[in-house]
């Protein structure tokens, strides 16, 4: 039961908080500035009421403010990978903490929220904001109020409304709409790659369109995970084992890692969604690869301009940018010289990321009629339900996607006819072995009196780097 007490002419109430002290004695709470008796011992009756039922949130707890609680308490607490945590803290910084931050968690009430969450809408319609990222900010902040609610007692409910069933006329999302991709855009972006990046950019653009790895799976991608150097270079006796047996004559790349900003601190982890996965190659992205490897010392497989790791540059800036939107010509210093590069407007016009490359492998998988499971497999991602529980990527499945890549890189070639191919470039040291490899991968390349490769079909009517888009 409360127990009241004045103290001149205020009341004060005392009432058990459900714990319990170091020493084992019952933890008090008390309210003061009652004016009134009976006011004050109800108020107690009403706090004992909290307690027995579960919904009382002791003092020491709800005077946490929201910047203390979803920093230090709420976001070390979830279970998430470097780069959600990175997301998660980006939206509490910018836009949770600036508006919630020396508020109390349990001040918080639902006009407020409707108030703010309004106020985020606005900043949509002005475009000041994307929709997507608002969704999310506010799905962030719902799970802060329901875990304050249900994990850590801070409040006794959520602020925010349930949700009600939609009224008024349907409205249909907007989304961002895809201009049509062929070879020919593509292959320009490979070409301006070429004279940002040189041999390097020219496959890394056709290993992100033929591959379809996500930016930091290929920034993390070494050698030892790319043929001609996997699955024998495997540093795991068990898988490279494994993978022997079934790619042991398939070329392909393993998706075993991406390269993630950890800490502060540059950090090798899983793929998204923890997708490990194989990915066949044709025999040109081979062969690409086999004289990119052989070109370098460094054990990454696309290694930065400066010869470090991709994840260090500024590769939206210093790399994408020109490739996607072009670059005036660079006379001023010698050491700087670089050619015009001409935009790709099927990139340019949007500002789409190089997400798009990946995008349009699996468009040109679907229309050459791979089934669901060779296409998801491939992306990384899981289909749900029984179709995922009972369907299995097979040796077929993989050959087949070999043969049509291979069949679409052939047939644009054949059809366009005298496009400029890059030199490849010399191995360090000259290895026979990579020659042999290439030869054996794709018989259309030959070598050239300066030890370079290149495709026979194209020695004759090559037009120079920088050209006009197809």
């Amino acid at each position: 039961m409360p127990y009241i007490e004045w103290r001149g002419n205020k009341c004060r109430v005392r009432w058990w908080a459900g714990e319990y002290l170091e020493n084992g004695k019952k933890k008090y709470e008390f309210a003061s500035g009652f004016d009134d008796g009976e006011v004050a011992y109800n108020y107690g009756l009403d706090r004992e009421y909290e307690v027995r039922h579960g919904r009382h949130v002791a003092k020491s707890r709800g005077d946490m403010l929201m910047k203390k609680y979803s920093l230090e308490l709420w976001l070390p607490d979830q279970d998430l990978r470097p780069e959600s945590v990175k997301r998660y803290r980006s939206m509490l910084n910018a836009h949770i903490n600036k508006q919630w931050g020396w508020r109390r968690v349990g001040e918080i009430d639902t006009a407020d929220y409707i108030t703010w969450k309004n106020q985020l809408n606005r900043k949509v319609e002005r475009e000041e904001l994307v929709r997507t990222y608002v969704d999310d900010i506010l799905m962030v902040f719902g799970m802060l109020m329901i875990d304050a609610v249900q994990r850590y007692k801070l409040r006794t409910d959520t602020p925010v409304p349930p949700a009600t069933p939609r009224r008024g006329r349907y409205v249909k999302k907007v989304r961002r709409k895809k201009r049509p991709l062929a070879m020919g855009p593509v292959y320009q972006l490979a070409v301006n790659a070429y004279t940002v990046w040189g041999f390097t950019g020219w496959t890394y653009i056709w290993h992100a369109a033929f591959q379809g790895m996500r930016p930091g799976e290929m920034y993390g991608l070494q050698k030892t995970y790319t043929a001609p150097a996997w699955p024998p270079g495997d540093p795991d006796p068990e898988q490279r084992r494994e993978s022997i047996e079934r790619y042991g004559t398939t070329p392909a790349t393993r998706v075993q890692y991406q390269h993630q900003w950890v800490d502060g601190k540059k950090a090798l982890t899983a793929p998204k969604y923890d997708s490990h996965r194989t990915l066949v190659q044709a025999p040109f992205l081979t062969a690409m690869h086999a004289a990119l490897a052989a070109s370098h010392a460094s054990p990454w497989t696309f290694p930065a301009m400066n010869g470090g790791d991709l994840l260090g540059a500024r590769f939206d800036r210093d790399y994408w940018k020109p490739i996607r939107d072009g670059s005036p010509a660079r006379e001023s210093r010698r050491d700087f010289l670089r050619p015009a590069i001409p935009p790709v407007e099927e990139f340019s016009v949007g500002e789409w990321p190089i997400y798009r490359l990946r995008h349009w492998m699996k468009e040109c998988l679907e229309e050459e009629g791979h089934s669901d499971t060779a296409i998801e497999t491939r992306m990384g991602h899981e289909i749900a339900g029984v179709r995922g529980l009972y369907g299995n990527l097979t040796l077929k499945m993989e050959q087949d996607i070999i043969e049509s890549q291979q069949e679409r890189w052939d047939t644009f070639h054949q059809a366009a006819g005298g496009l400029w191919m890059p030199p490849f470039p010399s191995p360090l040291p000259v290895d026979q072995e990579v020659a042999k490899l290439i030869r054996q991968f794709s018989g259309e390349w030959e070598m050239t009196a300066m030890g370079e490769f290149v495709d026979s079909r194209t020695v004759r009517g090559m037009v120079k780097p920088g050209g006009a888009a197809l």
